[in-house]
């Protein structure tokens, strides 16, 4: 029988699940075969969804998932073989209209008028060399207490204590600082991190003198100083036939000012010689930290390979629908949200015995992305069922009764973060224009 992993996947999830799970798997249902939808309400109209129009917002507000017992059954899908290549990112639900949901924030980018909404932070295991499948482990509401930082180094101490590797664990340049480094201090997974052009590192403090307090820091190393720089301890060249000539440039036991105690190895990426296009792209600072440092001449590929949970949040906004509900409970967007990875796991499970059927504007793939096993996951729900039994009628529901008027629900002001004067001054002697908060 065809797609065994995958129907033993959903059978675990379905015994796993706690209250409204029937409801549950036939909503995931319905988002994985409906390719266009113009509301959330419109889900509970697929062929697939065998229940009333408001049972997607009761399964929703009754549910709660057992996020650690989700979490082992998707860890036991990892392979040990090698070292797992884990990557984390956060991205943004924007809600500015509303007033009634609560823990808003505002965030935008620089130069733009801040958004009020929530954001989400997301642990992703990338399972393939290249392409865009990212399988998210861990995606959660970062709330107004917590920074993405904090809410990083959380998911990735849960997920390791998982896994039966130690896991090499990619973030972009918005956690590449001292507060996410002493953060992860004693997790085991070793960290690649890229940094600002304009960051300064620190090399190991010279011997004690015996007078005075000991150095915490050493030579003073700014990376867009080239100055400063002092001889790398190795240098090598390769020849990529995506990005052409490329130097990789490595210096040892380096820190950031504000985390002494974790010596780094600063990596600067560039480019030499390009293949197919003549601009100039500017080199790339990355930061290790782990136990056993891989070459140079692969590491730098590993970072590459982040970008796709870039495509895994396009995917998830535009083709599982994950920011089209216009929720006013948070534990609604929270378990609504809960869904998106167990979505891109069932993907992941159909896509070995999935067959490719395009549109007629649509050329074949002989490796198949989310969205084309996704285009054909209805036939491979009609193969293999679903674990949630027929819902029973039990009756009309009295309703309301007369005369009675409901509370109108509250307004919640929205949570501006204040930052401190330290990091305010630091932000305009670095950047021109100061990011929000």
């Amino acid at each position: 029988m065809i797609f065994n992993e995958l129907q033993q996947f959903r059978q675990t999830l379905y015994a796993s699940l706690g209250n409204a799970r029937d409801a549950l798997f036939d909503l995931m249902d319905a988002v994985l075969v409906s390719a266009c939808i113009v509301s959330f309400v419109r889900l509970s109209q697929s062929p697939v969804f065998r229940r009333q129009w408001s049972s997607p917002y009761e399964a929703l507000r009754d549910s709660r998932l057992p996020r650690s017992k989700v979490l082992k059954l998707l860890v036991q899908q990892i392979p040990t073989q090698q070292q797992p290549l884990l990557a984390g990112d956060a991205s943004r639900w924007n809600r500015p209209a509303a007033r009634r949901l609560k823990d808003r924030t505002l965030s935008g980018r620089t130069g733009h008028a801040p958004i009020a909404g929530q954001n989400y932070s997301t642990l992703a295991w990338i399972a393939e060399d290249r392409g865009s499948w990212a399988l998210p482990l861990r995606h959660e509401r970062i709330t107004s207490f917590e920074t993405p930082a904090s809410k990083a180094a959380f998911q990735l101490k849960q997920v390791t204590r998982q896994l039966a590797v130690r896991p090499l664990a990619i973030y972009d340049r918005g956690y590449g600082n001292a507060s996410f480094v002493n953060q992860t201090a004693g997790i085991e997974a070793d960290l690649l991190l890229r940094v600002t052009s304009n960051r300064c590192v620190y090399g190991a403090p010279p011997a004690y003198r015996g007078r005075g307090a000991p150095a915490k820091h050493g030579h003073k190393m700014k990376l867009n100083d080239p100055d400063t720089w002092s001889v790398p301890v190795e240098t090598v060249e390769v020849d990529d036939p995506n990005w052409g000539r490329v130097r990789v440039s490595r210096w040892s036991a380096y820190h950031f000012r504000k985390s002494p105690k974790r010596a780094m190895e600063v990596l600067r990426v560039e480019v030499l010689e390009t293949q197919s296009s003549t601009r100039r792209l500017a080199p790339l600072w990355l930061v290790w930290l782990g136990e056993q440092m891989p070459p140079l001449e692969t590491l730098w590929l590993h970072y590459l390979r982040r970008f796709a949970i870039e495509h895994w949040y396009r995917f998830a906004k535009q083709r599982l629908y994950w920011t089209h509900p216009q929720f006013s409970s948070v534990s609604a967007t929270e378990q609504w949200s809960s869904l998106m990875p167990l979505l891109s796991w069932q993907l992941w499970l159909a896509r070995k015995d999935c067959t490719d059927h395009p549109l007629p504007w649509q050329a074949p793939q002989e490796t198949l992305t989310p969205g084309r096993v996704a285009q054909a996951f209805a036939g491979i729900l009609a193969a293999i069922g679903t674990p949630a039994p027929a819902p029973k009628p039990r009756g009309k529901s009295p309703g309301r009764g007369k005369g009675h008027k409901p509370t109108p629900r509250p307004c919640y002001p929205m949570v501006k973060k204040r930052a401190s004067k330290r990091k305010t001054s630091e932000q305009s002697l670095n950047s021109p224009v100061a990011t929000a908060a």
